[in-house]
């Protein structure tokens, strides 16, 4: 409830602003625009082609992740049907073996995680570092007053996602 709040409050004094901004231009005609960035990290080919990389610099080693516990499962479940019929030793050994494979099965998972996600984060800032590099150009260009990345409802008249997207993706 009280991030709703805050969200709420948020919301208003950014609609107060707009208001005092009008207010204070007078005659002046103030130029607003409206950009989702949300759809721009999805859509563009820029944050696509971002992702097609992570994918093909990672799935190489999330397919020996697969197959390792592939093979692991298989080990556990032969190791199942065997212990019945193997010495007490014998089937302690095989069993700490299969532990041991697990836990770095595990870890090794875990890596992968935190690398994607490390390697994900990083991509995804210098992505936004060139949308805003691209959004301060249009604006300054254009001689916008004010941008704002969230609202409640934007005319499509003030909205520049496409153009946003589009000079993102022309740019290198």
């Amino acid at each position: 409830m009280k991030t709703l709040n805050r969200l709420f409050d948020r919301r208003v004094a950014v609609a107060a602003a707009l208001a005092l901004a009008m207010v204070g231009a007078g005659a002046q005609d103030t130029k607003i625009g409206a950009v989702n960035v949300e759809r721009i990290l999805r859509d563009s080919n820029t944050a696509k082609a971002v992702s097609t990389k992570l994918e093909q610099d990672f799935s190489k080693r999330e397919r020996d992740l697969r197959s390792s516990a592939d093979q692991l499962r298989q080990a556990a479940e032969r190791f199942d049907r065997e212990a019945p019929t193997l010495p007490e030793a014998q089937r302690n050994s095989r069993q700490r073996q299969l532990v041991e494979q697990e836990r770095d099965l595990q870890r090794r998972q875990r890596d992968f995680q935190e690398e994607l996600n490390l390697r994900r984060n990083e991509a995804l800032q210098q992505v936004i570092e060139k949308l805003n590099r691209v959004i301060r150009t249009i604006a300054e260009a254009e001689k916008y007053d004010l941008i704002v990345n969230e609202a409640y409802y934007v005319n499509p008249r003030v909205d520049i996602t496409d153009r946003v997207m589009s000079q993102l993706d022309s740019s290198k």
